[in-house]
């Protein structure tokens, strides 16, 4: 799923292009993408684009009238930038938005259809799509505290849930998590001033270093290659890589559609987060260090 860093390059490069410009047509051949019905998706066509943000994980393009276009990417939603008047592809096509300079194209690979899109009128209409998540770029290490510890959850459902942080997901949360040297199943109320502290500088950190290599990989143009696993993550998607740091193989943790990724020796003092699958299965056979699944 597309997190703050890749929204944010989205964003940017969508304002360089649609700001000022009006939207001429809108087509969608796939209705279920639409989750709103007044005003008609037709109101909005012929209106200026005079402003593009991000509520969360969700991009919001603001037309004259008040009127406001909201995107939810979910996990396999993407956008492109064509030109004008461009054929929405037959298979992963949802949406078109044509402008005079060009046609944003809203995609959805395979077969879960979970993107969405609004056009909702007036400020207040926003705020059903504000979750309450803290932006922390925007915030300093007491608002930070304050957030971490308002609910006693383990490390990586607190960074992801948008009730408290707003725009971290699965990917960047194992990043950060490395680069704090912190277990991802670790409570939050269980930290020390000094690993909050660590937490939030690397939550930081992370953010804004993924946000400028974005940047400059897109180059001005727009942005093409967006995805979650990226080569030079450090544990993200690289299980039984070596860690960059120390070597050790990367591990993870695997639960319905999502996994996290872990280094045992810069995290978990060596220890084996167990895997709700196979540690079942495997039950006192089931290593308990990355001493004992290195030699075994």
């Amino acid at each position: 799923m597309p997190e703050l860093p890749d929204i944010t390059v989205y964003v940017e490069a969508l304002a360089a292009r649609i700001l000022g410009q009006p939207l001429e047509r809108t087509r969608i051949p796939k209705p279920f993408l639409l989750r709103s019905v007044d005003p008609p998706i037709s109101a909005a066509n012929g209106k200026r684009v005079v402003g593009v943000r991000r509520i969360g994980k969700r991009i919001v393009v603001e037309l004259e009238d008040y009127l406001f276009l909201v995107i939810h990417l979910m996990i396999a939603g993407r956008l492109r930038w064509v030109p004008t008047g461009a054929k929405v592809p037959g298979k992963i096509g949802l949406a078109a938005f044509d402008f005079p300079n060009g046609t944003l194209i809203l995609t959805e690979a395979g077969s879960k259809r979970r993107a969405s899109l609004w056009l909702v009128r007036g400020d207040q209409s926003l705020e059903q799509f504000e979750r309450g998540g803290l932006e922390v770029l925007d915030t300093d290490l007491a608002h930070f505290t304050e957030r971490l510890v308002q609910e006693n959850h383990t490390l990586k459902r607190s960074l992801t849930d948008p009730r408290l942080f707003s725009g971290i997901g699965n990917a960047y949360s194992d990043e950060i998590l490395h680069r704090a040297r912190l277990s991802p199943v670790k409570h939050t109320r269980r930290l020390s001033d000094e690993e909050i502290s660590r937490l939030f500088d690397a939550t930081r950190t992370t953010l804004i270093e993924w946000t400028e290599r974005l940047r400059k990989e897109s180059a001005g143009d727009f942005p093409a290659k967006v995805t979650a696993f990226r080569d030079d993550m450090a544990v993200h998607g690289k299980f039984r890589k070596p860690c960059p740091v120390c070597g050790t193989p990367v591990q993870r943790i695997r639960y319905a559609d999502n996994e996290t990724n872990y280094c045992p020796r810069c995290q978990t003092d060596g220890k084996l987060l167990a895997d709700r699958a196979l540690s079942r299965l495997l039950k006192q056979d089931w290593p308990r260090s990355i001493d004992e699944l290195t030699w075994s």
